[in-house]
């Protein structure tokens, strides 16, 4: 296993992350003996991450299962709050304690809000001074800390990229979510003019500046890096994208790259573990296969310059 520093924050974290989401979603389907295997596969590979959220409804399993090991990883779990609350900081604290009962824990290593961040609104969108002013949420995270039921703090950068930049320059949260993968790679680097999709430019670099920890989202595309056979939609979690224009892409960059850099899961957790700016990438896990699957892509590293430079042609023509 390889390791990097978690930011600021002190922690060497394992570059594969186990995440405990529906994408993947072994801890929500699978049967228990399955689900241990999992555990303890990542466990006796070095994986020291594991990532789940109040919205997965795997905290409860996550929480049994990591009773049971002899070993501690990190854990992270996340929150979903109602903008329309009228005490933001307040329903952080609520939230944090219900899912460190169901966590069986009594303090998390992070605890995220998992809110898109955007000031335009709609959905569950929170706002900038929502994140920043007196009483909102940033408050209430570092109240959390205060009273030692999270280490340390952050945030999915998912919404609006200026009001992500916003919260991340507040200097106020230790980590941060970062969707990134072959497809989507524009948090770490200014896209070329003829590729087409949000541009999240700017956001691992304002990160580094912070000194925050990055975790890697999305990393396999929800599923469309990996595999062409999909059970259910997947969902978007940019803008200006679509699944259909999402697998044209991903089905280009596979077909530049090769069949000599391993699987297509094991290209996609490498091409994300090529970004010095991650600290780790959360993968989904679906079968207790798939960890030996990551691990066999840690011990290959990095995809190598060469194979990056030719993703370059098709940035610039959006993937044409």
């Amino acid at each position: 296993m390889l390791y990097r520093d978690f930011g600021s924050t002190g922690l060497r974290v394992s570059v594969l992350g186990f995440g405990c989401g529906r994408v993947g979603g072994l801890l929500l389907g699978k049967d228990e003996d399955s689900k241990r295997s999992a555990v303890h596969k990542a466990l006796a590979g070095g994986v020291n991450w594991f990532d789940t959220a109040e919205s997965y409804g795997t905290e409860e399993a996550l929480g049994r299962l990591l009773a049971e090991a002899s070993e501690q990883p990190y854990v992270s779990t996340k929150v979903t709050l109602d903008p329309d609350a009228s005490d933001l900081a307040g329903q952080v604290e609520e939230k944090a304690a219900a899912g460190l009962k169901r966590l069986r824990r009594d303090q998390v290593t992070v605890l995220q809000v998992h809110n898109r961040i955007d000031d335009s609104g709609g959905g569950n969108a929170l706002s900038a001074a929502q994140m920043l002013s007196p009483g909102g949420v940033a408050d209430g995270l570092e109240r959390i800390k205060r009273n030692g039921l999270a280490r340390f703090v952050g945030f999915t950068a998912l919404g609006e990229t200026a009001t992500i930049l916003q919260v991340i320059d507040s200097g106020r949260l230790d980590s941060v979510q970062v969707y990134y993968n072959i497809v989507n790679p524009s948090a770490a680097r200014p896209m070329p003019p003829g590729w087409q999709g949000q541009r999240l430019t700017g956001v691992l670099d304002a990160a580094k500046r912070k000194r925050m920890g990055v975790l890697a989202i999305r990393v396999l595309d929800g599923g469309i890096i990996a595999t062409d056979q999909r059970s259910k939609p997947v969902s978007m979690m940019v803008k200006q994208t679509s699944e259909e224009i999402e697998a044209r892409k991903s089905a280009a960059a596979l077909a530049a790259l090769g069949t000599d850099l391993g699987t297509r899961p094991q290209i996609g957790l490498r091409f994300a573990l090529s970004c010095e700016g991650v600290s780790l990438a959360l993968m989904g896990v679906g079968d207790p296969a798939h960890i030996d699957e990551a691990l066999e892509a840690v011990d290959m590293g990095p995809l190598p310059a060469e194979a990056l430079a030719r993703l370059e042609p098709l940035y610039s023509r959006d993937f044409a």
